[in-house]
């Protein structure tokens, strides 16, 4: 399984904006410490702001920010939202599925579950368990570099907890 640059983007826009929370942030920073295209950030920034995980502001002190608290955001959720239209294998394709086997192949069963329990595990993992502790992401993109962090090393969190809701509530604004 292969996930896509969108995919791996919008994890990294995420990230980047719990590790700045409650500041407004410049997506040209994002881009320049992720290593990405200013072009590619700005449709994944879009399509985060469309599904209501950053809100983002025009103007001079313009940028963008988590419109939701980490521990709220799931990865499971957000992976679904930028691999949705990506089929796993041919036989998902719909009209572009030329694979002969089709109707009587028994392996689309058995990737349909792995890929929902492979989504089951990233629903129970939130943006909050990213960043939370890793002192080495904050040093990676911090803004400024020069100032000391107050980054405590914490554990990884614990695979037993419950899925985190696909759905958020809403945003009162």
């Amino acid at each position: 399984m292969r996930l896509t640059t969108r995919t791996n983007l919008a994890t990294r826009v995420l990230m980047f904006c719990a590790v700045h929370d409650g500041r407004v942030v410049r997506s040209s920073d994002i881009a320049r410490a992720c290593n990405a295209s200013n072009n590619h950030l700005g449709h994944v920034i879009h399509q985060l702001q469309q599904h209501g995980f950053v809100e983002t502001m025009r103007g001079r002190a313009g940028g963008l920010q988590l419109a939701l608290k980490p521990r709220d955001i799931s990865i499971g959720r957000v992976f679904r939202l930028f691999e949705a239209g990506v089929p796993f294998a041919e036989c998902f394709a719909g009209a572009e599925n030329t694979c002969p086997l089709t109707g009587e192949c028994r392996l689309r069963g058995f990737i349909t579950r792995a890929v929902e329990a492979f989504y089951h595990e990233l629903d129970m993992v939130t943006l909050e368990d990213l960043v939370r502790g890793n002192c080495g992401l904050e040093t990676i993109l911090a803004l400024a570099p020069e100032r000391p962090s107050a980054c405590v090393t914490q554990a990884p969190p614990s695979p037993t907890r419950e899925p985190v809701s696909a759905t958020p509530e809403p945003i009162s604004r």
